[in-house]
């Protein structure tokens, strides 16, 4: 069944015009034509400026210990600046690493883990890194800094001379390391520590492995020691030298090797690389490389 609709059932009559609408004439002018005002908004006095406003403090000029601000630490020193001052203030002979610990409050392997770290910002979520902050922070308002060394010339220079020692390969910079740079570090920082020698002078004598009368900076020796790993700092010049320098005080002492030593001869029979970073190895997908404490890498999971 199909239905059929029509516009005109559904027309519905418009209501009547009406022309009679009249629509009022603006009056003329001068007819009481006027122009309503509105009053405007109270606004507030305004305030006037104080005679001199507050220098704006700095955000590290808020020390950590300061009862001002939300509770935030802010620290004006970085990770690396902090670890300077660590090695500075255990090179001084102030304290031995062990009560440094525990004058910190931290753990020691929540410092070896900041001290194995290089770089600004890396160290930051370590115990050590604001504990060590404050503390040299809190010396520093105490007026107390950490005390250079007084060491006697003539017997630092006696202490470092290997000049009587000549090893082979020397004289074209070929001397094989039997030695890892995790070993290398702990050399350096327990030499640093004892009494009659200096970083200054280290460094100078360090630098006379070289035949071209180059300087090593105490930034290359910072960034070497900050690194943690076998090979890690493989290239730097401070690893080669202090290798020479280490070796020919052990021949002037006659000091025998260091099972470590014997073993990196073992793993490495012509030295351990210096030329090239040992820091990328190429894996197969699910295996995992690790390396050893004598820079060999190995290798977990499928293989």
């Amino acid at each position: 069944m199909s239905y059929a609709f029509s516009s005109d059932q559904y027309r519905q009559p418009l209501g009547p015009a009406n022309n009679n609408v009249t629509l009022n004439a603006v009056p003329l002018a001068g007819s009481g034509l006027y122009k309503p005002t509105v009053a405007p908004a109270s606004m507030p006095a305004p305030v006037a400026a104080p005679a001199s406003l507050p220098a704006k403090r700095k955000a590290l000029e808020i020390e950590p210990d300061s009862d001002e601000g939300d509770g935030y630490d802010i620290f004006s020193q970085n990770c690396d600046q902090v670890r300077r001052k660590i090695r500075a203030f255990l090179s001084a002979g102030e304290m031995t690493t062990g009560e440094l610990h525990k004058t910190l409050g931290v753990s020691a392997k929540s410092f070896n883990t900041f001290m194995g770290k290089n770089g600004p910002d890396n160290g930051m979520n370590t115990a050590t890194y604001p504990a060590a902050y404050r503390f040299f922070k809190k010396r520093e308002a105490e007026g107390i800094k950490v005390p250079k060394k007084k060491v006697k010339k003539a017997e630092e220079a006696k202490k470092n001379d290997v000049s009587g020692i000549q090893l082979d390969g020397e004289a074209d910079v070929s001397v094989p390391v039997y030695d890892s740079c995790d070993e290398i570090r702990k050399k350096i920082s327990a030499y640093l520590r004892e009494p009659q020698v200096t970083q200054a002078g280290f460094l100078r004598e360090i630098a006379k492995t070289y035949p071209d009368g180059r300087k090593i900076q105490s930034k290359v020796l910072n960034d070497f020691l900050s690194k943690k790993g076998a090979s890690a700092g493989n290239t730097s010049a401070v690893f080669y030298s202090s290798y020479v320098f280490f070796e020919k005080m052990r021949l002037r002492d006659g000091k025998p090797k260091s099972k470590h030593r014997q073993e990196m001869e073992t793993r490495h029979p012509g030295g351990f690389q210096t030329d090239k970073r040992r820091d990328h190895v190429w894996c197969m997908q699910g295996e995992h490389p690790y390396q050893d404490a004598y820079g060999e890498y190995h290798f977990t999971g499928r293989r």
